[in-house]
């Protein structure tokens, strides 16, 4: 998300007043996590904190009614930035539905439902609909404000879209969207000591939450951190080496290519390549935690009211992929990815009927979407396919899949 990293970055986080009932929401949340880490004995893994300040019914993050998105919000995304980003995103799928001869577009999180909208209406534009156009989110509050915004801006289009709650049974043809999702799924935190990996904890003190150590909590972690070492080198890491492993970004994955049968799944979130994600200047990991358009990295403060989230490895994205069965089809920056899917066409036509002021607008989120200093280099996008023509149009201006 653009979620705004140019108020704050880890230095004094401005909270400001808080209601009664925000600070009765989050005690609630803090007192069932306190439980839980009661009952486990003093202490719980990170992943599974991370799941319940995000994700627990009615108190989580993701699962209370507050504005999360936007300026009213904790953070914004490219979709509501501006309707370029997702008419590119639709000019991309065109390509693809086009190539398989139709289908249907899913997409994954669809946050406020400003992308799905300005999607569908550009593929209405470009007379490639597809037959349906399917939303998978978990939480209700959100699918509720989606289902709001596309009713109001295209009525006509509301039989062709269907909420979902698990992905769709096998044979799915078409185009699989996920802006911003793999950065906002639960991770376990490792320390990545050479002789003997251990998995951060969450505790409680009586006061605040606390970080300790302890045991791998998922068998796959100790195999997942020696590859890590031994590729990038095991000279980087020391005993002081705290990173992060997204195993259910993979497992997802996974999961997208048992019911994928012909078509592509296309990723936008911020990251890096492995050897570029686990160097020394990153020994304290790429958690990132969002509030009020501030950014901050202690993810053990206010639960419940805030995001958190951690960088994409797109190398174990790609060797996912192709264990599961798809292809690598390209993956660059959100810069080249959109200049390659038609951007400046895209400009072009909107000026034809743009006033002078809606120009200066675009012009404007045009910067901010691609210029490497704000969304454009390190939001990356990778394509993954599968019985699918090689070409495709958004990675024309650059493929980096040799630095995966």
């Amino acid at each position: 998300m653009n979620r705004n990293r140019s108020n704050s970055e880890a230095g004094q986080l401005r909270i400001g007043e808080l209601d009664e009932q925000t600070i009765a929401h989050s005690a609630q949340l803090a007192e069932l996590i306190i439980d839980e880490i009661k009952q486990q004995g003093g202490k719980i893994p990170f992943i599974r904190y991370m799941e319940l300040i995000l994700h627990t019914p009615g108190l989580g993050y993701y699962s209370a009614g507050a504005h999360k998105i936007g300026a009213a919000g904790d953070f914004i995304t490219a979709p509501e930035i501006s309707p370029l980003f997702s008419q590119c995103i639709a000019r991309q799928s065109q390509q693809v539905l086009n190539d398989i001869g139709g289908g249907d577009v899913l997409e994954v999180g669809a946050g406020s439902g400003a992308m799905a909208c300005e999607v569908l209406r550009e593929l209405e534009k470009l007379d490639c609909l597809p037959a349906h156009y399917f939303i998978l989110d978990l939480s209700a509050d959100l699918r509720e404000r989606q289902h709001a915004h596309l009713q109001q801006e295209l009525p006509h289009l509301m039989d062709r879209i269907i909420w979902l709650d698990a992905l769709p049974n096998e044979g799915f043809k078409g185009v699989v969207l996920a802006n911003e999702l793999l950065d906002a799924m639960p991770i376990h935190l490792v320390r990545f000591d050479p002789e003997n990996p251990v998995e951060r904890y969450v505790g409680w003190d009586g006061e605040r939450f606390t970080w300790c150590d302890g045991p791998l909590s998922e068998p796959r972690l100790a195999a997942a951190a020696a590859h890590i070492m031994a590729e990038c080198g095991v000279d980087e890491f020391d005993a002081g080496y705290v990173s992060e492993i997204n195993l259910a970004a993979t497992d997802w994955l996974r999961s997208v290519a048992a019911v994928l049968e012909q078509g592509l799944v296309l990723l936008i979130d911020y990251g890096f390549p492995r050897r570029e994600y686990y160097i020394p200047e990153r020994k304290e990991g790429t958690v990132m935690c969002h509030y009020r358009h501030q950014a901050h990295s202690d993810p053990l403060i206010l639960p419940g009211l805030q995001d958190v989230t951690a960088h994409v490895d797109f190398t174990a994205i790609a060797e996912s992929a192709v264990e599961a069965g798809m292809d690598v089809a390209g993956y660059a920056s959100q810069a080249h990815f959109l200049l390659g899917a038609g951007l400046m066409d895209v400009l072009a036509d909107n000026a034809k009927t743009s006033t002078h002021e809606q120009q200066v607008v675009q012009a404007q989120a045009v910067k901010t979407l691609t210029m490497p200093h704000e969304m454009g280099e390190l939001f990356k996008v990778i394509a993954l396919t599968k019985e699918m023509s090689p070409g495709l149009t958004g990675f024309s201006m650059l493929d980096a899949r040799g630095r995966l």
